[in-house]
């Protein structure tokens, strides 16, 4: 039973080195792609097309913290349940799912310019249906 339990607490740590990971690919993308420092100097003297390269890193980093946000969400479950599911974790553990529910909605609102309940443009229904296909 102990080695299923060392097993599982391994799985879990994995899952919080596969978010940070998740979470340091999504910001070296940004700045290899960008140029960063180049970014940088740009944003700063509030040239204009820096504003559509905003959009665009908001896009580019929202979507690796939103799958790392879940993947943590699932490391703290495992360990929470199958580990110590005592009242306490479990308490504990709603409430980090709360905050991070909340990050998640708030990116989410954030990456789309408009709350979930208003209908999708014609141009975003035309690029989730682009990135399907």
């Amino acid at each position: 039973m102990e080695t299923i339990r060392q097993l599982i607490e391994w799985m879990s740590v994995g899952i919080e080195v596969v978010a940070v990971g998740v979470i340091v690919t999504g910001i070296v993308s940004i700045a290899l792609s960008r140029g960063a420092l180049r970014y940088l100097f740009q944003f700063r003297r509030g040239t204009s097309s820096t504003v559509g390269a905003a959009e665009g890193d908001k896009h580019s980093l929202g979507r690796p913290l939103l799958v790392a946000l879940e993947l943590l969400v699932a490391a703290d479950v495992l360990r929470t349940v199958v580990l110590e599911p005592t009242l306490d974790n479990v308490v504990a553990l709603g409430l980090l799912i709360l905050v991070r529910t909340f990050l998640s909605w708030s990116m989410r609102v954030e990456m789309e310019s408009r709350w979930p309940w208003q209908p999708k443009t014609p141009a975003e229904d035309h690029e989730a249906q682009s990135s399907v296909d």
